[in-house]
């Protein structure tokens, strides 16, 4: 029952998760377009009001002329919309399926002994101290370096540092998929940050001056500007190490953190390419294809050198021609029946019996054979010859016959 109920938390944490994470990234992408494509305003009503660019659009059937004030209008209106619930849900919702799916089964998921054989307790505390330490080195980076010159690049070489190192850290230290996902959890947790501790107090500041008569320092909205253009570069490498979790031939290879590394720069560089091109078509910078190469050349790179190693012929020699089902059960019962059996039934998933093993036997040979990522973190040892055995009993029709 335990097992069955934490399943419905984890599927409904994450359709939620996804849900806000689209509104999230819905929002900061169509901000980013829109500063990008911002025009100096041609009508003399709009500068004599302070506007400092405008856009007009067409959507849905309808035309649309939203135009942006540099520092404040010259009123405030009776309604003012707020973006920060989408990143606050986001967070939420994300953080709660992290504890659900990763920090509370910490030994199962968590944890990789041939990494670091260190108790659930210290491996949960090591985690969570990624978000706040990162977050510290991230935020001093952006306080100390921010605002001078050339800061933005001395920032972004810096926050690409931390990335790698807090990168290469995770990957020794946590088992490859949570890894992954701890590095996306990390850097969202600063993005959220960046919202709660920056962007949102600015914003407030500036209203609240505008209420009290008082001259708006503009020092605000450039602070939240850098942090949501930070934001915005920091999307796409985060979707990536969320989605990473379903693709294991990312995160079991032998140098998984610099596989991580280089997935990362690609979305960033790829981001980079249509941050620019709103630009680019205003005539305000060169077209930014290089960074959209840049990303693919690393991808392609990738690809290349992950490819499978070829397999030897004594290898395959090696596989057995045929497994009955009385080898196959002996199998897991040795490495599945702990969380598969009669006491745990992880992911509604149950194999001490003919009946279950046959429902399931194209999971167990997609999990076991193909992927490779189970058993988990390969706790149980299982051995190549083990899963050659799988592979070739579910060949010959997954027999469950005595």
């Amino acid at each position: 029952m335990e097992s069955y109920v934490l399943d419905w938390a984890n599927l409904l944490l994450r359709w939620l998760h996804v849900i806000t994470a689209i509104a999230w990234i819905g929002s900061s992408f169509y901000f980013v377009f829109l500063d990008s494509s911002l025009t100096p305003p041609e009508d003399e009503d709009l500068k004599k009001q302070g506007v400092s660019g405008e856009l007009w659009a067409v959507h849905g059937g309808g035309f649309y002329h939203p135009v942006k004030f540099a520092v404040s209008p010259p009123k405030l209106p009776g309604h003012l919309h707020w973006f920060f619930w989408e990143s606050y849900s986001t967070w939420l919702s994300g953080f709660a399926l992290f504890t659900v799916s990763y920090l509370y089964s910490a030994g199962t998921y968590l944890i990789d002994k041939s990494r670091m054989d260190w108790a659930p307790a210290t491996a949960i505390a090591v985690a969570l101290g990624f978000f706040v330490v990162f977050w510290l080195l991230y935020d001093g980076i952006c306080r100390v370096f921010g605002q001078r010159k050339n800061g933005d690049a001395i920032v972004g070489a810096l926050v690409l540092v931390l990335v790698c190192v807090a990168s290469w850290l995770a990957c020794h230290w946590f088992a490859g998929r949570a890894a992954f996902l701890l590095m996306g959890a990390m850097i969202a947790t600063s993005m959220s940050a960046n919202v709660f501790f920056w962007i949102i107090p600015g914003q407030r500041t500036v209203v609240q001056q505008i209420k009290d008569g008082l001259p708006v320092d503009p020092i605000h909205g450039k602070r939240g500007k850098q942090r949501s253009v930070h934001n915005t570069y920091f999307t796409l490498p985060v979707l990536f190490a969320m989605l990473s979790n379903h693709y294991s031939f990312t995160y079991t290879h032998p140098q998984n953190w610099l596989v991580l590394i280089a997935m990362m720069f690609a979305g960033a560089a790829i981001r980079q390419f249509f941050v620019m091109r709103h630009g680019y078509k205003l005539g305000r910078n060169a077209h930014p294809w290089p960074y959209a190469a840049a990303g693919v050349v690393v991808l392609l790179a990738l690809i290349a050198w992950m490819r499978p190693a070829p397999v030897a012929p004594a290898a395959a020699a090696a596989a057995p021609a045929a497994a009955n089902f009385a080898q196959v059960q002996k199998v897991l019962a040795a490495r599945c029946y702990m969380c598969h059996g009669e006491a745990v039934q992880m992911k509604n998933v149950r194999l001490d019996s003919p009946e279950q093993v046959k429902a399931h036997a194209q999971a167990v040979y997609q999990q076991v054979v193909v992927t490779r990522i189970m058993p988990m973190n390969n706790a149980t040892g299982i051995t190549d010859e083990e899963r050659a055995l799988v592979g070739a009993w579910f060949q010959a029709g997954a027999p469950t016959a005595p």
